[in-house]
């Protein structure tokens, strides 16, 4: 079987994956991203050298307990509360527990900016778990938060949020190979060009058009600036997903590998994938948040 045939059934099977678990129901979803999770800290674990078991156990546990307890909020105080015999009675603030875990995230973040940025090829050990729980785990927290939009799970946004991705990958990949002649960052990835990050930008932020106008049903609240927001999105998607798939290709410069993982054949691993929606997701996220306060 050759390269390109592997590339195009993995693919495909992949995608299938991904829509059929966002569509069929809200469990479906969590659980496919707890599995992706799963696997990503373990292709992670290999490239920065740490613990696998230690490391899958504690995301593992840390993502059930908050996929429950801020998706089965009702639930799972009902149950606690049982538990305790109504003694005590525990109310849940999901809301101020997200923006605990955002602002983790986003100082983790800001740290793997410094990083890519840093000609320093050792990652102390402190380092190594920091960059596992607010570069891997608690981004997936937030791919499934940002699928609920404003209230309600909507499928619609994370898909929306896949195609402005993948549109962005296939066109700064096309229009670079074509036209790309001066280079993004060449010491971390030599093939991406500015020709081509450009690209990427103008075609994601047409499919952002097309994405508010065709597929979106826009919130009654935002009706008329569901273009601009969309748009937005593409933007943040091609700014800050190219800056998480040059943090990845960091990492595995520094552990010399060509990919995280080997888990689809011709694309990699599970991190070669989500590289870039992980990186995105909590600014989505914080900027859903200042959409709605704004609101």
């Amino acid at each position: 079987m050759n390269e390109t045939l592997k590339r195009t059934i993995s693919g495909a099977v992949y995608i299938a994956l991904l829509l059929t678990s966002i569509l069929f129901s809200t469990e479906s979803f969590i659980i496919l991203f707890g599995i992706f999770l799963i696997i990503a800290t373990y292709e992670f674990s290999n490239l920065a050298g740490i613990n696998k078991i230690f490391s899958i156990l504690f995301v593992s546990l840390f993502y059930s307990t908050v996929s429950l307890v801020s998706f089965y909020r009702s639930e799972t105080e009902n149950y606690i509360n049982k538990f305790l015999k109504e003694k005590i009675q525990i109310t849940i603030d999901t809301d101020q527990l997200f923006t605990v875990l955002l602002v983790i995230t986003l100082i983790v973040s800001i740290k793997c900016i410094i990083f890519l940025f840093d000609d320093t090829q050792i990652i102390s050990r402190l380092s190594k778990y920091i960059y596992l729980v607010g570069y891997i785990m608690l981004p997936f927290l937030f791919i499934t938060k940002i699928s609920f939009g404003i209230k309600d799970y909507n499928p619609k946004i994370i898909i929306g949020l896949f195609v402005l991705i993948w549109t962005n990958d296939t066109f700064a990949y096309l229009v670079g190979k074509s036209i790309g002649k001066h280079k993004l960052f060449e010491r971390i990835s030599p093939k991406k060009t500015i020709e081509g990050f450009l690209g990427g930008v103008v075609f994601a932020a047409f499919a952002g058009f097309l994405i508010s106008k065709l597929y979106i049903q826009p919130n009654p609240d935002f009706s008329n600036k569901s273009i601009l927001i969309w748009t937005i999105i593409a933007l943040i998607v091609s700014i800050f997903g190219t800056i998480g798939d040059l943090i990845e290709s960091k990492f595995k410069r520094i552990a010399g590998v060509k990919d995280s993982g080997a888990i689809m054949p011709g694309h990699g691993g599970v991190l070669d994938r989500l590289d870039s929606v992980i990186f995105v997701a909590p600014i989505i996220f914080l900027f859903y948040q200042i959409l709605y306060y704004v609101s």
